[in-house]
């Protein structure tokens, strides 16, 4: 069973939009999917109650900010949706229990320094040998100088860089309705789904 965790010490970096659509592709696949949510915002748990019947099922992961439940059996694929200055118990609970960590980053200076004490930190744990750790760069223009820093900084790091997505009103108009890129007609989303190629590529490898 994967376990999928969403995270980076940052807040407002999309971890909530990618952990709900990382849900959102596993129950495109059929899978048994459970979507749990560390933060006090519960912004995917919030999701989860506007999700529609009508949409692929993803169960809600029972989570709190110093416990994590074991998945109940017949799950199998799970996502975890962590906070902003995750550390300590729920730090290592997380990364003990975790296959794989995604790790959204905006191109944001401040964002940036933040998140190389954070993946610094992995580097260090017992664990790194064992678990996957990707990057996904969020709110991405290409045109920006900024964009050309959060290049510049990934390009040093040795981690696989996932994918790069463009800042759209997709997501937020998605997330309103608790849906995802998978939900909805591939035509309303074509660019979407394609810079989520390779993370998806990724994420079933």
């Amino acid at each position: 069973m994967p376990v999928v965790v969403v995270a980076n010490p940052k807040g407002g970096v999309g971890k909530s939009t990618v952990a709900t659509n990382i849900a959102g592709y596993y129950a495109s696949r059929g899978q048994q999917v459970m979507l749990g949510d560390a933060d006090r915002q519960q912004s995917s748990r919030l999701w989860l109650h506007l999700r529609p019947p009508s949409a692929r099922p993803i169960a809600s992961w029972d989570v709190s900010e110093d416990h994590i439940a074991r998945p109940p059996r017949g799950t199998t694929h799970v996502v975890l949706d962590t906070p902003a200055g995750m550390h300590g118990k729920l730090f290592q609970e997380a990364l003990k229990i975790a296959d794989k960590v995604v790790v959204p980053l905006s191109p944001s200076i401040f964002d940036i320094y933040a998140t190389r004490v954070f993946l610094d930190e992995l580097a260090r744990h017992g664990k790194a040998n064992r678990m996957q750790v990707g990057i996904i760069g969020t709110r991405v223009d290409t045109r920006t100088i900024a964009a050309d820093h959060l290049h510049e900084f990934v390009d040093g790091l040795g981690l696989p860089v996932l994918g790069y997505l463009r800042p759209t009103q997709n997501y937020v108009h998605l997330a309103a309705r608790g849906l995802t890129l998978w939900d909805v007609s591939p035509g309303k989303v074509e660019r979407d789904l394609e810079q989520w190629k390779e993370i998806c590529r990724w994420l079933d490898a």
